[in-house]
């Protein structure tokens, strides 16, 4: 712990499934809960169109409100899930066929065979590894981001201030969503937030692991100084992709995939790839949430 920072005055308010602080012109609230009901997911369900993820925190939520602005941000479950898409794949959607999908289909159309050729692997009509490009959103009509300009400091995110050991205000961690993909891998989304003497540090991570076929993941950053002004909200969102065995090359022991199915390892891996592989070419799905973007928030 740093002894030179100074803790800005600040209050703590808990619930059974809530937590809150109030720091500055700042009201930040976490909301956990359990996987939601039948009943709530059937009425979750209706109103998406598509099958729910094995484990849906539907109530699960976190809000930052800027008081002095009226300026909200939400991380919500609901708003995740209808940023999957529902329907039929496109250019663009980074579409996913399980790793048994091309013998599947090479039994049925192969030259012994006496069904013709689809056009296409017969898929369901909608995202079944729930890839979301989710950022969280705001509470206002017209978004309030612009592009960074990297030739400014200010409008990137100091890593060399997140990694000191400052006191930590107030956690926590809200799974939004997570599916086994019928026992073919992996897909979730989870949302971390840090409040520090200086600052706020929210990471929304979404990690797909799809078993012999690819790892994705897509991070949404956000950062304000509490000494900006005027208040300034920093904006990072990067998606990376590779091959399966690409990141699998990266155990450390070559018996042993249990890495494989950690998120922390998977972030490791795809990040230390080149960022034209992991960021550029990925798993060669076109996903277009590939590559990385910063924008700012002024609140005023």
């Amino acid at each position: 712990m740093s002894a030179a920072i100074a803790l800005p005055k600040h209050q703590l308010f808990e619930s059974p499934n809530s937590r809150s602080i109030e720091v500055f012109d700042w009201f930040i609230t976490a909301s956990t809960n359990p996987i939601s009901n039948a009943a709530d997911c059937d009425a979750l369900q209706a109103s998406l169109g598509f099958p729910l993820p094995e484990m849906t925190f539907g109530s699960n939520v976190l809000t930052l409100e800027h008081r002095a602005s009226g300026w909200k941000y939400t991380f919500s479950t609901d708003a995740a899930l209808r940023a999957v898409k529902n329907g039929e794949l496109e250019e663009g959607d980074g579409g996913v066929k399980v790793g048994y999908a091309d013998k599947w289909l090479e039994s049925r159309t192969g030259p012994s065979s006496t069904l013709p050729m689809p056009k296409t692997v017969p898929t369901k009509p909608y995202d079944w590894t729930y890839t979301s490009t989710y950022p969280g959103h705001e509470n206002r009509d017209v978004e309030s981001w612009s592009e960074a300009d990297p030739a400014n400091p200010s409008h990137a995110i100091p890593m060399a201030e997140l990694t000191r050991p400052d006191p930590i205000l107030f956690y926590a961690e809200i799974p939004l969503f997570e599916d086994e993909l019928h026992d073919n891998g992996s897909s979730n989304l989870l949302v971390r937030i840090r409040v520090m003497p200086t600052c706020i540090f929210i990471l929304a991570r979404f990690t797909l692991r799809v078993d012999g076929v690819l790892f994705r993941m897509r991070d949404t950053r956000l950062y304000h100084s509490f000494a900006s002004q005027p208040p300034l909200v920093i904006r990072e969102t990067s998606g990376w992709e590779a091959p399966y065995d690409r990141v699998k090359r990266q155990l450390p022991k070559r018996d042993d995939l249990t890495p494989l199915t950690d998120p922390g390892f998977i972030a490791k891996a795809l990040t230390g790839l080149p960022s034209e592989v992991s960021q550029n070419e990925g798993a060669n799905t076109r996903w277009r949430g590939l590559g990385s973007k910063t924008e700012i928030a002024t609140l005023s």
